[in-house]
């Protein structure tokens, strides 16, 4: 079994529709192996896939790499994958299967407060974000996670989203007619996406023209 580090925290129609769309996504994921998979939900509402067949240790790493994958053990210098759980003035607290937190001068993202971070990057609860773990307490944000969430700045523009899905995201900018306004949608987690704005798009005013569509949390990037 792979513990994915993305979290499925949705219930009744929305989970069923997350877990669908993640089945395929690892099936894609997993295609021309001897393997059969199944999916299921911890009680920490982390994504568990148990995978059985001849190429068994080949999928589980597949989906590792894809997905980061949450381990019972954090070694001191190593790399893992964490979701967003919450922020305070100290920095932010990252659930890896255990709560780890991230100094605010271990962050890296430039001046200001962990919040006014978190509105300056767009970021949503519950995406993941890789880190470098520390044992004395100075885990740090990856250097590949800074870079992308600088990246973001540099760009056309963002929208970022949670409790919705790939799918559900791509359908509410459709019904609010902006479909010509976006490049495309990233998936970030199973329920977190980036909508990518296009050059002349306004995220702000994207925001709020598919925020009483969707009921969740939305936050832009401005370039």
């Amino acid at each position: 079994m792979v513990v994915l580090a993305t979290k499925v925290y949705v219930t009744g129609d929305a989970k069923h529709r997350a877990l669908d769309g993640l089945e395929s996504l690892v099936a894609n994921a997993l295609d021309g192996l001897d393997v059969e998979f199944d999916i299921g939900v911890r009680h920490d509402d982390f994504v568990s896939v148990t995978v059985e067949g001849e190429d068994e240790v080949v999928a589980r790493n597949i989906l590792g790499e894809e997905w980061g994958e949450i381990t019972p053990n954090l070694r001191d210098g190593e790399t893992y994958v964490g979701t967003l759980e919450s922020w305070d003035d100290d920095g932010f607290v990252l659930d890896a299967g255990q709560d780890v937190r991230i100094p605010a001068s271990e962050l890296g993202l430039g001046p200001g407060k962990p919040k006014q971070v978190i509105e300056r990057f767009g970021l949503v609860q519950h995406m993941p974000m890789s880190f470098v773990y520390a044992e004395d307490g100075t885990s740090r944000l990856s250097d590949a996670e800074r870079d992308r969430l600088f990246d973001w700045t540099r760009g056309t523009g963002r929208v970022n989203v949670n409790s919705a899905t790939r799918g559900e995201v791509r359908a509410t900018v459709n019904r609010a007619g902006h479909a010509h306004d976006i490049v495309t949608v990233e998936r970030l987690g199973v329920l977190e996406q980036s909508i990518v704005c296009t050059e002349n798009t306004d995220p702000p005013g994207l925001l709020a023209s598919i925020g009483g569509y969707i009921p969740a949390e939305i936050r832009c990037v401005i370039p």
